[in-house]
């Protein structure tokens, strides 16, 4: 079929909704709900089989739902209705959720229902859980939902009554410092990530807290700050403590020709406000409690298990600052003294890495001179494990990568990647080249023909697409809190394997071979020379695209990538099947996390 996604943003449902349809044959064109454009013209336009939302904020017109079937994908079981309804979830620490794909119709999430599918909730934050469990219920229900409709005979079920809650709004967020438990701030504030955070005022100022995990250790008067960590805050709760890694500033009401504010590493944002804070750094590995929770909170941790070393490292939105760079690069150097066979980067569950950080280069008093120092750190990061030829490095992707996060798991002698995960190997969206030694990696794994349309396309992979390409080596087909045990039993089995000497011994033989042809260090300035033209140039469309992105500008069209379907597009759609009303077209307004 020839398939039309309509959403407000191609974030990171929709990219692997986009991408696993593309897998299984399907055509796919993407049209952005946009101000001033006219979603019935689009429709008119594609000429479509079938229209379906994944993250849509706004209503379709009748005119399309009422002469096209067209799928809402609701973050939400059966009966549940509303724009929060993920929010509400995580707020009441509901365990069991689900996903429902149902037929726009006249009455709010109320349409009849093509498929749906349930999912555990882990104890994370909401843009985490929209990614893992949200994202695998809802692909399930979509490919369902899909066959179904292809198939020309389902009848979709209709709903009973509903449970229809309110938009979550800033005053049902607000945490009581005094007497709230760490427990029911930690919830608070997962349920707000990473839209729109909880606002709370700090320090004299407003600002969005994005962000939360529970520390037991320290204690303080409530709503004291008490240590910083990594860019991260310490703030005192009734019985406890958490760590609040990132702030954004709150525009006030008569700002409005203002520049949105850049969600920041809390102690950045905050910058002369912050008093004298302890720094404290988190232990060197990684400890739990009995249960297996974490004791403390670090983005960076390290452990070890039959001969393996696992060094996990977690940033907010997958972006990597300068700092960030140079941190996990000194614990990678650190991890590499240690005496095991297999050392495992990554393994977390949500993202694995997004490259450098634009919004702590947006931030910048020169975002030209940050950029080009973000980009020579995660440079020299990647270098180290491209470099690392005594022992056997595994990239593991719990969750996405893109740009320069990808490239850094592609410097790994393989890559193991969740079934779910969502690979953009490219950079040319954001107007760069590109670095991290790409055009020596990823040529390497694909072959050129397929490299150079991978970036030039700049179109979303799946993990399964990923590895018939070459990009990656393993895929793991798990839930997300899962992923770590399975990476773990893995890598220990390829630690104790009698092989994994000679592998080692292998792709030292390879690296000198490929230095002797040319050497890693042509490669990073051929790619510099090209990122230290464009960052500097104030003219260079790298600088727009950046702050539009940081700043959640509006796009005036639809990219024309998106707009443009894989090859196989009939020049007829199938048959009319002019759908069933049953009443207004109501899709998921519930806020998602704008994927890069």
């Amino acid at each position: 079929m020839h398939i039309l996604l309509a959403a407000s943003a191609f974030n990171s449902l929709t990219q692997r909704v986009h991408a696993e349809l593309r897998d299984r044959g399907h055509s796919v064109a993407v049209e952005l709900a946009l101000p001033g454009v006219s979603l019935v013209e689009a429709v008119d336009r594609h000429r479509p089989d079938l229209v379906l939302a994944p993250m849509l904020k706004t209503p379709i017109p009748r005119e399309v739902w009422s002469a096209h079937t067209c799928l809402i994908v609701h973050p939400g079981p059966v009966g549940d209705r509303g724009p929060s309804s993920l929010d509400w979830a995580i707020a009441e620490d509901t365990t069991r959720w689900g996903v429902t794909v149902l037929q726009a119709c006249e009455e709010m999430d109320a349409g009849d229902v093509w498929a749906t599918a349930e999912c555990t909730l882990a104890p994370v934050g909401k843009s985490d859980a929209y990614r893992g469990e949200i994202a695998d219920a809802a692909l399930a229900a979509v490919l369902t939902a899909v066959d179904r409709y292809a198939g020309g005979t389902y009848v979709p079920e209709r709903q009973g009554s509903g449970r229809a809650r309110p938009y979550l709004r800033q005053e049902m967020r607000r945490i009581d410092w005094a007497n709230d438990s760490t427990r029911s701030v930690v919830r608070a504030l997962r349920a707000a990530d990473s839209q729109p955070g909880v606002l709370d005022e700090l320090l004299g100022g407003q600002w969005f807290l994005h962000g939360g995990h529970p520390e037991d250790r320290l204690r303080g008067r409530p709503g004291e700050l008490l240590a910083t960590r990594a860019g991260a805050i310490c703030r005192a709760t009734a019985d406890g403590a958490v760590w609040i890694p990132e702030l954004r500033a709150r525009r006030l009401p008569g700002e409005p020709g203002e520049p949105a504010p850049v969600k920041l590493p809390a102690t950045l944002a905050l910058g002369d406000r912050l008093p004298p804070l302890p720094e404290i750094p988190a232990p060197p590995y990684a400890e739990a409690e009995a249960d297996g929770g974490p004791r403390t909170w670090s983005d960076i941790t390290y452990r070890e298990q039959g001969g393996a070393g696992f060094l996990t490292f977690s940033f907010p939105g997958g972006a990597m600052s300068t700092t960030q760079c140079r941190r996990l690069l000194a614990a990678y150097r650190e991890a590499c003294t240690r005496p095991v066979s297999v050392l495992v980067l990554g393994g977390g569950r949500d993202f694995f890495s997004n490259g450098i950080h634009l919004g702590v280069i947006e931030a910048a008093a020169d975002p030209a001179e940050e950029s080009w120092a973000n980009i020579n750190a995660m440079d020299d990061l990647v270098e180290a494990v491209l470099t690392t030829t005594d022992r056997f490095v595994v990239a593991a992707l719990g969750g996405n990568a893109a740009a320069g996060g990808a490239m850094l798991a592609l410097a790994a002698d393989e890559v193991w990647c969740r079934a779910g995960v969502v690979l953009n190997p490219h950079y040319r969206l954001m107007g760069l080249y590109g670095s991290e030694y790409w055009t020596y990696t990823l040529p390497r794994r694909t072959g050129t023909g397929v490299a150079d349309r991978l970036t030039a396309d700049a179109l979303p992979v799946s993990a399964e697409a990923a590895r018939r390409l070459g990009l990656v080596d393993r895929t793991i087909d798990c839930a997300p809190q899962e992923f770590a045990d399975e990476t773990s039993r893995l890598a220990v089995r390829v630690a104790g394997s009698p092989a994994v000497l000679s592998r080692i011994a292998g792709k030292k033989a390879r690296r000198d071979a490929d230095e002797s042809v040319r050497p890693l260090a042509a490669y990073r300035e051929a790619e510099l020379a090209r990122m230290r033209e464009t960052f500097f140039d104030p003219r260079a469309p790298y600088h727009a695209l950046r702050r539009a992105f940081v700043r959640k500008e509006t796009p005036d069209r639809t990219p024309a990538h998106l707009e443009r379907t894989v090859p196989g597009r009939r020049t007829a759609p199938l048959p009319s099947r002019r759908p069933r009303v049953t009443g207004p077209a109501v899709q998921d307004r519930a806020p998602g996390p704008a994927g890069c």
